[in-house]
């Protein structure tokens, strides 16, 4: 099966103490509803993976963005609600333009402390905190992971870096 292929990116605050994240709050048969997650989703045909981040950014935030900067990939076969693999190009936003929207169609966005984040302190993914520490490094080096899914839950993690 082929995979799908996605990008997340973690827009942060001009202190770098805050992260906007959506809160998909919305639509109740969502498989990520009443989660927080960073800003993205799935790549167009004719996209590179930064221009894909940049369009995602700019529909779900209504921002632009000034730096992306690759932290990594993930690769969560048997993520998707049917079983689908999913291949993730996960990026850092640290500078950016523009006021942020409120919600979207998909949720309501917040900025969330990133130390909230990274201690668990908010709804999320379980997966997503093996992950976040590498994005969210004091000394990031592109990491590139799999994560495994079955029913809906990731059942390891592995990753090596750069």
């Amino acid at each position: 099966m082929q995979a799908i292929l996605a990008t997340l990116g973690y827009v942060t605050s001009p202190e770098g103490d805050e992260v906007l994240m959506i809160r998909r709050d919305t639509r109740p048969d969502d498989i990520h509803f009443g989660y927080y997650n960073g800003l993205g989703g799935k790549l167009e045909p004719d996209e590179d993976v930064v221009s894909g981040m940049r369009r995602e950014i700019r529909e779900e935030a209504g921002i632009e963005c000034l730096a992306v900067d690759l932290a990594g990939t993930v690769s969560w076969p048997g993520f998707g609600r049917n079983g689908e693999n999913w291949f993730g190009f996960l990026f850092r936003i640290p500078a950016w333009t523009g006021t942020p929207y409120a919600a979207i169609d998909e949720g309501s966005l917040h900025w969330v402390p990133k130390a909230d984040m990274l201690a668990g302190r908010i709804p999320m993914w379980e997966s997503d905190r093996h992950f976040l520490p590498l994005v969210f490094a004091k000394d990031p080096k592109p990491f590139h992971g799999v994560m495994p899914f079955h029913r809906g839950k990731a059942v390891s993690w592995s990753h090596t870096s750069g």
